[in-house]
Parts: C-alpha cells; structure tokens; sequence
C-alpha cells in the first residue's frame, strides 16, 4: 500500500509541474506580438449580453482587431461566433461593431457558426476556400491563443500568430486551469 500511495504522490507532483509548465508557456505565447502582418485576423467570439451590447472581454478583442487594421497589419477580419444563450449571433454583433469604429462592411467576414474553437477553425479554412490568405493572426484571450493556433497547425495551416488583448479578470484564473486538459483533448 505505500508503494501505491507514493506511486500516487509522484504521479500527482509530475502533473503538477505539467500544468504549471504548461501554464507559463500558454501565458507567454499568449502575451507574445511578433508584430507580424497577415492576410485576416480571426476574433474569436464572446457573450453578448441579454441587452445586445459586447462583453467588455468581447470589446477589448475586436479593440485588438481594429488597431491591427488601422496599423494596416492584416487586410480582412473574419469575425466568428455562435448564437449566444442570449439570443444573438455573435459574429454579426462583432461585425456591427467594427462598422462603427470605421473598419469597411468589405473588409469583414462573418462566421455565425463559430460555436466554439474547433468549429472557429473549421470555419476559417472553409471561408479560405471563398477568400484564399495565406497568413492569420488569432485574435482572442491570452490563454486562448496558443490553442487556437495549435488547432490551425493541426489542420495544416502553418502561417499563424496571434495578438491578445491586454485585459484580464479573475475568471482567467479558472480559464488558465480549463486550458490545459483543452489544450491536450481538442
């Protein structure tokens, strides 16, 4: 039996110092800019509250995605989400809030069937298909990237990186956590 609880204990600790591993590099890569340019940005989708304004996580994201625009780092924004419990499409929210900070109705894509981030990527490289780019820069929470571009190079498209909004809230904590079995099952 000590045998089994010691087993236990250093199984336990190397998981441990996996997470923790993994944690730094997800926070690093996420909070990484390359200052690369690329042919769209994808922005990934977020509540939109019961009232149809953005959550301010989903606000700072698209703020990320106009400034890559106005810099002129990407030419096109792909905008994708789902339909919210709330009862909007995301990415047509997205869209409507890029109009009103002056990005062009021609430079965004709407992707209204990004359920979640699989499907986001899916998505992407069927709209590929229509608006053939080479290049994309990820644009969604710190934590979230480095999964987000895995799942691209997955599906063999290689040419991506990522931006981050500089905002975070203490639902991170839980959202870091929650990345690490995403990361190793998506």
């Amino acid at each position: 039996m000590k045998h089994i609880i010691k087993a236990f204990k250093i199984i336990c600790f190397i998981i441990f110092v996996w997470f923790v591993m993994h944690s730094a590099y997800i926070i690093s890569d996420g909070l990484s800019d390359t200052e690369a340019k690329a042919d769209v940005a994808v922005i990934l989708g977020n509540k939109v509250n019961k009232d149809g304004t953005l959550s301010e996580r989903l606000e700072k994201r698209l703020e990320t995605g106009v400034q890559l625009y106005q810099n002129q780092r990407i030419k096109k924004i792909i905008v994708s989400g789902g339909l919210g419990k709330e009862g909007f499409y995301e990415g047509s929210k997205m869209k409507d809030y890029l109009i009103t900070k002056n990005i062009p109705s021609s430079a965004i894509i709407v992707d209204n069937k990004g359920d979640n981030t699989r499907l986001t990527v899916e998505n992407t490289l069927e709209i590929q298909k229509k608006y053939p780019f080479k290049s994309i820069i990820v644009v969604s929470q710190y934590f979230h990237v480095t999964r987000t571009k895995k799942l691209f190079k997955n599906k063999g498209f290689e040419n991506v990186n990522s931006v981050s909004p500089r905002y975070f809230e203490w639902r991170d904590l839980y959202s870091i956590l929650r990345e690490f079995p995403a990361y190793y099952t998506q």
